[in-house]
């Protein structure tokens, strides 16, 4: 799967968001295989942080003025966050660019593999707690809503990944759908 993902990122052309007015940031979306199946890590964040306080995502967190770029603004948050070493994720690609609604972000995400089990080291005043979720359950119609926003002044189509008693929302459920689509084509193709 890792592979074929690998692939598919390389040949399609990403959406980027050029935005003055917003800060750019990013996010690592870490990808690995437990007992066989594909999960997905997310975090959940404290109330103590000064956005998005509570809400399940992944590791990342916005641009600063040492990072090379922003692939390692979301390599440098991961491991802020969760004690994620860059030497340890195999970058496998990146999705288009996102804006956020209730701030003022534009969210690069990457895509990284990184093996399993893993010794995280959680920085408690940033991450709640960590989150694994097989790609199976998001991609279960069951476990999914869908709702309107505005965004801009536009209508928007809203997710809502229900896991367990989580439910992942917002610029990460928008990011997640569009990695879901990409994954629901590529795990089709390996069924036997």
């Amino acid at each position: 799967m890792e592979q074929k993902l690998r692939q598919v990122l390389s040949q399609r052309q990403k959406l980027s968001i050029s935005d003055p007015r917003r800060v750019s940031s990013a996010v690592l979306i870490p990808i690995y295989r437990k007992q066989g199946r594909p999960y997905i890590l997310f975090i959940q964040r404290t109330d103590r942080v000064k956005d998005h306080k509570g809400q399940i995502s992944f590791p990342g967190g916005a641009y600063e003025e040492g990072d090379e770029d922003l692939l390692q603004t979301a390599l440098r948050e991961s491991t802020e966050e969760v004690g994620l070493m860059a030497e340890d994720v195999e970058v496998l690609g990146e999705l288009d660019d996102f804006r956020t609604i209730g701030s003022n972000y534009v969210i690069s995400p990457f895509i990284g593999r990184i093996p399993w089990p893993y010794q995280f080291k959680v920085d408690e005043w940033e991450t709640e707690e960590v989150i694994e979720v097989p790609v199976s359950a998001l991609l279960d119609e069951r476990n999914v809503r869908q709702g309107k926003d505005i965004l801009e002044g536009e209508e928007i189509d809203q997710y809502y990944y229900h896991y367990q008693d989580k439910v992942i929302w917002g610029a990460t459920a928008r990011i997640l759908k569009q990695l879901l689509g990409i994954l629901a084509d590529i795990l089709k193709d390996e069924e036997p």
